[in-house]
């Protein structure tokens, strides 16, 4: 846990364990930006508890998956600072088997990460009529593919890059399958604000996002220590490949094309009934 005493607004903040939100938040978390005054209360935890505890109002600012930004449009904003969307970045769905594909019924049984993260969105969208689902915490997901605790799995994070050497089958990169659906970047997840916060709060946390999203882009090697003390079972490559994949031009600033893909996302989501209608989800854009 990390805290400032100085600032009269004490910030809970959420980040994930994940290498790219470690990488990004490393000058934050070591306190190497400036905090501009700010009080940070960080926690890091698998994305799925920070969109869980976002539900319950335990953050003011945390990362969350884009599904539960959408579903929580009406109190929070997005940033335009430190998401994780792109192109090559989408989960995977896996087979314990290699060569068999989801049947429409619940004969079979899909992992996926987390009720409100994207990747389980997407499956839903992609397959709204296959397989039971069982959400469970990401990191299980291919341990239980190999032990055959399943038949398919939607992996995310460094999964990506393992998933072969665990004997498991590729049926799908549901990433893949979006951009050529959209021609869109996917949209994963992004930093969440409370509208209640002070405007010049919002935009000072924004400062020091960015202020440590640059750091750790000019000076790779200097971010490895903070990645390493959350992601101890993958090594420096595995690491640097994750950073590589998800960190990019949209995480520092998701511009037009990111802001566009995130209503995509929503559309679709509504038309397939998976989200209320009304639900968008507003960049926070005063004093950009």
């Amino acid at each position: 846990m990390v805290s400032d005493t100085r600032s009269k607004y004490p910030i809970r903040l959420g980040i994930s364990t994940c290498p790219n939100d470690t990488f990004a938040f490393h000058g934050l978390l070591t306190k190497a930006v400036d905090w501009r005054g700010l009080n940070f209360d960080v926690q890091l935890l698998d994305i799925q508890q920070l969109n869980e505890r976002l539900f319950v109002n335990e953050f003011d600012i945390a990362k969350a998956s884009f599904h539960a930004g959408i579903l929580l449009a009406e109190t929070c904003w997005v940033l335009p600072c430190g998401s994780a969307l792109g192109f090559g970045v989408g989960p995977l769905l896996l087979a314990s088997q290699p060569g068999t594909e989801p049947r429409p019924g619940d004969s079979q049984r899909t992992l996926c990460p987390g009720e409100h993260t994207t990747a389980s969105l997407l499956f839903r969208l992609f397959y709204p009529s296959h397989t039971r689902v069982e959400n469970v915490v990401f990191s299980e997901i291919m341990p239980r593919l190999v032990k055959a605790q399943a038949d398919f799995g939607v992996c995310i994070h460094e999964g990506r890059f393992t998933w072969q050497r665990q004997g498991l089958g590729l049926v799908e990169d549901l990433g893949t399958r979006w951009e050529l659906e959209t021609q869109c970047p996917l949209p994963l997840g992004g930093i969440l604000a409370r509208r209640r916060l002070p405007i010049d709060v919002i935009q000072r946390v924004q400062a020091v996002i960015r202020d440590s999203i640059d750091l750790a882009s000019s000076d790779a090697a200097a971010a490895l220590p903070t990645m390493r003390t959350y992601a101890q079972e993958y090594d420096d490559e595995v690491l640097m490949q994750h950073v590589h994949l998800y960190v990019n031009d949209w995480t520092r600033d998701l511009g037009n094309e990111g802001r566009v893909a995130i209503a995509e996302l929503s559309q679709r989501a509504i038309a397939a009934g998976l989200i209320p209608h009304g639900k968008e989800l507003l960049v926070f854009d005063n004093g950009w």
